[in-house]
């Protein structure tokens, strides 16, 4: 909390009386001099004002003026998902809200007439991809669950019981929704699944819809933009595949050297052509960070640092962020290849592909994985699963080091800390 007071200068905070967040605020609250405002929802607390009781005590009409603010005028900030580093604050202006049609509408799936469900953490912008902009503005109701932990077996029955029609949950909530009997429900009512977060593993794909007889659409977005690929109604998804360019962003892979990449070659993903047409949705810069926001923003481009190949068929596949390539003994690997590998196998619920420090080789691929039910660690599994990349891949991209993990460290939105697993990697290689 003392990190994000005081990087965003925040002068007033509403929070939940449920579970520690209070506490956590006040115990932040003195390493911060802008914060002077404190309310509670549904409690009370010394030293924070009631919202239930002073909320009526207010006008309910918000009358517009000349000066009211609106269109290019700063609305919304968000902390990034802080998976590489600290998180930056990203700005939005006033239409942003407007590029979420396009996610609501055009690879959610929401409907004036359905039910949208979205998991997600509060605490992360995909709540607002899912729960807020895009749906209301397609004038959908949306659908709430509470919990603290999620449980597959309390959600598969929600969505016959509540006829809930479109759905988006991380892939990791799929696997762990694959390991129930899913065939066992009824999920008769929605009519579009759809997903982000992370790579969409085509073992996971394939699986739903052998079960289901329905695609999952996946789409890729950041904090700092509304979703940039999708499989949307239009495209005939491919299992593994991002899809194709939302028609808000004029996107191309480029090269380290700036010319462009061709079919089949991997590139970074580029915004091109801001200057001439901003998109209705991307970020304006990093709040309080005009020097990163000119490096970012100010040739007319923009790069999330995302490396992807796209096919001849026009269809980007992601390969990993740009500092999570191996590069080990020339070669350079993609860690989402190796982990959609080691996921086909029955003993994989979870797996992060990662370099570890090795002084012969540089680098040499790593995986973290977490195991299904009934199975244990041992030399002879380890061997097992090394085979097996070596058999889907290539053998140069097996790991040579497997960890197993209860869980992976993840971000508020469900996003694998590969770059903790890294810090922790080399911080171990140096004793």
């Amino acid at each position: 909390f003392d990190y994000r007071f005081n990087a965003a200068e925040v002068s007033a905070i509403v929070c939940t009386a449920d579970g520690d967040v209070a506490h956590q605020v006040d115990l932040a609250a003195p390493a911060s001099p802008t914060l002077k405002t404190k309310i509670l929802v549904g409690g009370e607390r010394e030293g924070w004002h009631n919202f239930d009781e002073e909320f009526p005590l207010f006008s309910a009409h918000f009358y517009r003026t000349k000066d009211t603010a609106c269109g290019n005028d700063l609305m919304l900030m968000f902390f990034t998902s802080g998976t590489t580093g600290d998180p930056k604050i990203a700005a939005h202006n006033y239409k942003y809200a407007l590029g979420h049609y396009v996610t609501a509408k055009y690879w959610h799936g929401v409907d004036e007439n359905g039910l949208h469900f979205t998991i997600s953490e509060t605490g992360w912008g995909k709540a607002l991809w899912g729960k807020l902009y895009g749906q209301w503005l397609c004038e959908g109701a949306v659908f709430t669950y509470d919990f603290d932990r999620f449980d597959a077996a309390d959600i598969l029955p929600m969505f016959a019981k509540y006829h809930i029609t479109t759905f988006c949950a991380p892939p990791t909530m799929y696997r762990f929704m694959l390991q129930e009997d899913v065939a066992s429900y009824d999920l008769s009512s929605i009519q579009n699944f759809s997903t982000a977060g992370e790579p969409l593993n085509p073992e996971v794909y394939n699986r739903w819809q052998e079960l289901t007889g329905k695609e999952i659409r996946e789409g890729f977005g950041q904090t700092e933009g509304s979703v940039l690929l999708a499989n949307f109604p239009w495209i005939t998804p491919k299992p593994g595949s991002t899809g194709k360019p939302s028609p808000l962003y004029d996107i191309v892979l480029q090269h380290d050297d700036g010319t462009l990449a061709k079919d089949g070659e991997q590139g970074a993903l580029v915004m091109q052509n801001l200057k001439k047409a901003y998109p209705t949705g991307l970020f304006v810069g990093y709040y309080k960070n005009p020097e990163m926001t000119q490096e970012i923003l100010g040739g007319g481009s923009y790069c999330p640092h995302d490396v992807f190949m796209r096919d001849k068929d026009g269809y980007y596949w992601f390969v990993g962020r740009n500092d999570d390539v191996i590069k080990c003994s020339g070669y350079r690997i993609g860690p989402f290849e190796v982990e959609s590998a080691l996921i086909e196998h029955p003993a994989v619920l979870e797996c992060a592909i990662t370099a570890a420090p090795d002084p012969i080789r540089g680098q040499v691929v790593k995986a973290t994985v977490v195991l299904t039910k009934g199975y244990t660690p041992s030399p002879e599994l380890t061997k097992e699963l090394q085979n097996h990349v070596k058999h889907t891949t290539a053998p140069y991209k097996y790991p040579r080091i497997i960890e197993y993990v209860d869980e992976l460290p993840k971000t508020l939105g469900g996003k694998i800390k590969r770059a903790q697993i890294r810090k922790e990697d080399q911080a171990a290689s140096e004793k």
